[in-house]
């Protein structure tokens, strides 16, 4: 029987337009043997934890620089949990001050990455944490 391998949407919510970062994001995670979806620029918070139920993930990404992370983040793990998803895995990255990551762990955002992560350490913890 084949193992199962990982599925992870990579979302850039809100209003932010910098990409850059979440998409190579993105193909290293690919390199790491994950399955990765890329939904694109503006997504809302609905449409994010929609795309996550439908495609089946086990792992949601968010991305943003924008300075809302903590709504944003805090609102696609409340849908997730409304529509039965709360056996995801989310994680968010960009620019979210350290005195921010306790709120985004008290809401279910189980991962904190900032800029300069390694994509070593954000392989080990999605797969250590799944």
């Amino acid at each position: 029987m084949a193992e199962h391998r990982i599925k992870i949407l990579m979302s850039k919510v809100g209003l932010d337009g910098h990409d850059r970062g979440v998409k190579v994001l993105t193909f290293a995670l690919r390199d790491e043997g994950f399955e990765v979806i890329y939904g694109g620029l503006g997504q809302t918070p609905e449409a994010v934890a929609a795309s996550a139920i439908q495609e089946g993930v086990d792992v949601v990404g968010i991305s943003c620089l924008s300075g809302s992370h903590k709504y944003l983040c805090a609102r696609v793990a409340e849908l997730l949990n409304k529509g039965g998803a709360k056996d995801i895995l989310i994680i968010a990255g960009g620019t979210i001050p350290q005195d921010d990551i306790a709120y985004l762990h008290s809401k279910g955002i189980k991962g904190v990455f900032g800029p300069g992560s390694r994509v070593a350490d954000i392989t080990k913890f999605i797969r250590e944490n799944l």
